[in-house]
Formats: C-alpha cells, sequence, structure tokens
C-alpha cells in the first residue's frame, strides 16, 4: 500500500477506530480533538505538526518520526518513546496527561515540558539536557543513570531524584522542591521557605 504525503492539514475530531489516517507523512499539520487511543501509529512521520487536546493513550508509536511536534492539552497514557525513531527526534508538551510513559533511553535534550502530569514516567538512561520541567508533576518518574545536567526544575514539583545515581551538573532546583533531592536518605526538612 502506497505511503501518503500530506501537508498543512487540519484534521478536527477524527476518530481513529473508525476512520483511520492513512499511514505516510504528515507535514505541518494539525490534530485537533482527535482520539487515537490504541491507534497503531508505527512508522508514521510526523513533522512540524501540532496534537491539541488529543487522545493518543496506548497508541503504538514504535518507529514513528516527531520532529518539532507540540503536544497540548493531550491525554498521553502508557506511550513508549523509547520505541519512536531516534532521527531529528525533537517535540515539546504543554499542558499534557503523560503518565506511565517511558522515555527510557531517549535523547530528550532541551525538551519543553510545562504544566505536565509526569506521574510514573520512566526516564531511566534518559538524556534531558538543559531540558525544562516548567510546572510539571513528577510524582514517582524515575531518574536512574539519567542525564540531566543544565536541566531546569525549578517549578517542578514531587520529585525525587537521587543525585549520586544521575548526572546532574548545573542543573537547577529551587525550594521546597529541592527537599526531592534528599528524600531517599529519609531526612526530614522543616523551615523550608513557603511558595
Amino acid at each position: 500500500m502506497k505511503e501518503v504525503y500530506t501537508e498543512d492539514e487540519v484534521f478536527e475530531r477524527l476518530i481513529f477506530s473508525s476512520h483511520p489516517l492513512p499511514k505516510g507523512t504528515y507535514e505541518g499539520c494539525r490534530f485537533v480533538h482527535c482520539d487515537f487511543a490504541n491507534a497503531d501509529l508505527a512508522q508514521f512521520r510526523f513533522m512540524d505538526c501540532h496534537f491539541r487536546a488529543c487522545n493518543l493513550s496506548l497508541a503504538n508509536i514504535s518507529g514513528t518520526v516527531f520532529q518539532e511536534a507540540k503536544f497540548t492539552g493531550c491525554k498521553m497514557l502508557g506511550l513508549r518513546f523509547d520505541a519512536v525513531s531516534a532521527f531529528g527526534l525533537s517535540f515539546s508538551f504543554d499542558a499534557c496527561q503523560l503518565a506511565h510513559a517511558s522515555f527510557q533511553g531517549v535523547k530528550c535534550a532541551k525538551t519543553i515540558f510545562r504544566n505536565t502530569q509526569l506521574h510514573e514516567v520512566d526516564f531511566s538512561g534518559c538524556d534531558l539536557t538543559a531540558a525544562v520541567f516548567d510546572g510539571c508533576d513528577l510524582h514517582r518518574a524515575l531518574f536512574v543513570q539519567s542525564i540531566l545536567e543544565k536541566t531546569d526544575f525549578r517549578t517542578a514539583f514531587n520529585y525525587t531524584i537521587h543525585p549520586e545515581e544521575n548526572r546532574m551538573k548545573k542543573a537547577k532546583f529551587s525550594f521546597p522542591g529541592v527537599a526531592g533531592l534528599l528524600q531517599h536518605h529519609g531526612i526530614e526538612l522543616e523551615g523550608l521557605p513557603q511558595t
């Protein structure tokens, strides 16, 4: 079956289970209120695309290309970003639910995560150099052998990070979140400034 090339098109309220998107390359496209839950998006190519208020939970994104992809207000539970194509990988997330996802071993340098719920996300071995977690909830997110150099956690919260298990030179933190660096030692801090 021949793959399609689609440019600068807007897809609204598409339900993948009843109207599958043809496999191919999508460049400069916008996907608004689309339901890709459990969809097979393996080997698709999304370049300079914007996903707004979409549900991509449990979609198969194995080998999928995301170049300059933006996700805003999307539900993205259980996604395996560790299986996407590394070629030109770049994306940003704003006001998304990204729980139970895996970025294990992915190069996510300079990625922006803004106001995003990242509960139980696996960042093991992930390169997050100069990434930004702005207003993000990192409850039970896993950072093991991760590169967190110059990573900005100043407005992130609910994280627990073991400094001795990660590369963290010049990472940025602020009160009271910095307590998450000591939590695994069982240290109790009192009198932290209130925000």
